[in-house]
């Protein structure tokens, strides 16, 4: 038969209730009651009942958290941060794709609520706020991350999309760039603000805009690689070829990376090429890749403690909007003047958090 809590407060002679505390480390057990507790757990091989506990506090010690693609390793360094820090609170994360398709998204969502969930936290692949809307009805506690809707009053973590488009244009610009490309993003908020961002760059420095030099793919976070290599292969097919290409994240750097150098050019030199996104291998590319650092075991972290403190409330709090400052990392790749270092990085002048 599994053991139970009971069990245990049999054989110590204490009761359910101490043996409770020591198990979710509650502050007012001493220490030689926890220790011997825990010995005899140990002793037992205790498994605390998971649904028991569900039905006694009304919670599932679960969360649910969807992102447009598993792989990408922007949304997989944002799971591992946010499940470090739960863990510790005795919450486990369940993991969705939607393949950044919004019906498959819509029926995830579904699903996952299915199973009483304490609360989601998505990357929306969505167009509108209209899921969200539902679950504010059904008063679903919820959390965005990377992608928002500005019309919705949500728990949000990200950064300022904005501020990291114009940083990477700025550094191309700076670096002697005057034909800069974009290849952006989809229509959510991040692509739509990072292409701003570049906008507004090229403005303040006078330079001309030209439609021919911004590409993309309406789905920016799936196959990134193949898409950035077909829109660098496209932008090198213009009549004026860019000499400075800013992407909307590390992946699609990745693809044109490999279209620019296949097809004999040479990086930075004959392009300069900057990303967003500081993913772990950037500096082990064929040309290290600068990129915009946007912050994601932070966005994981701050996501957690929006979510421990939603947890804790007796009242629903008021909904939180964080807003991270991106930060720029030069390597090779875009680095055609002399700098003291490779690796260097320069803060976007932003604030850091907001609320509703």
């Amino acid at each position: 038969m599994a053991v139970r809590m009971k069990d245990i407060a049999r054989d110590l002679g204490l009761s359910v209730v101490t043996v409770s505390k020591v198990l979710r480390d509650h502050p007012d057990i001493a220490e030689e009651t926890k220790e011997r507790v825990m010995k005899r757990v140990r002793e037992l091989d205790y498994q605390p009942n998971v649904l028991a506990r569900s039905l006694v506090t009304g919670r599932s010690y679960l969360i649910g958290l969807i992102v447009p693609d598993l792989l990408h390793p922007f949304f997989a360094e944002i799971a591992k941060a946010l499940s470090s820090a739960v863990r510790a609170q005795g919450y486990s994360i369940i993991l969705s794709s939607s393949e950044e398709d919004p019906s498959l998204e819509a029926r995830e969502i579904q699903q996952l609520l299915a199973r009483r969930l304490d609360a989601l936290v998505i990357a929306s692949a969505a167009e509108n706020a209209t899921s969200f809307e539902r679950l504010e009805r059904a008063e679903q506690p919820y959390l965005l991350i990377d992608r928002e809707f500005p019309e919705l009053a949500a728990n949000f973590v990200g950064i300022d999309d904005i501020a990291a488009g114009r940083l990477a244009t700025e550094h191309l610009i700076q670096q002697g760039c005057r034909n800069i490309a974009h290849i952006c993003g989809g229509n959510h908020s991040t692509g739509v603000r990072r292409y701003e961002g570049y906008r507004q760059a090229l403005r303040a420095a006078r330079l001309p805009f030209s439609e021919s030099l911004v590409t993309g793919h309406i789905h920016v976070d799936t196959e990134s690689i193949r898409h950035g290599a077909e829109a660098a292969r496209y932008l090198l097919a213009q009549r004026t070829r860019p000499d400075g290409i800013f992407c909307f994240n590390d992946p699609l750097a990745i693809g044109a990376m490999n279209a620019i150098l296949d097809a004999g050019l040479r990086i930075p030199e004959d392009i300069a090429l900057i990303g967003c996104g500081n993913l772990h291998y950037d500096a082990s590319l064929r040309v290290p890749l600068s990129s915009i650092d946007q912050r994601s075991t932070m966005i994981g972290e701050r996501a957690a403690a929006i979510l421990l403190n939603m947890f804790s409330s007796k009242k629903r709090p008021q909904p939180v909007s964080v807003i991270l400052n991106p930060e720029l990392v030069v390597r090779a790749s875009s680095l055609r003047k002399p700098a003291r270092q490779s690796g260097t990085r320069a803060s976007a002048p932003c604030k850091s958090s907001r609320r509703h």
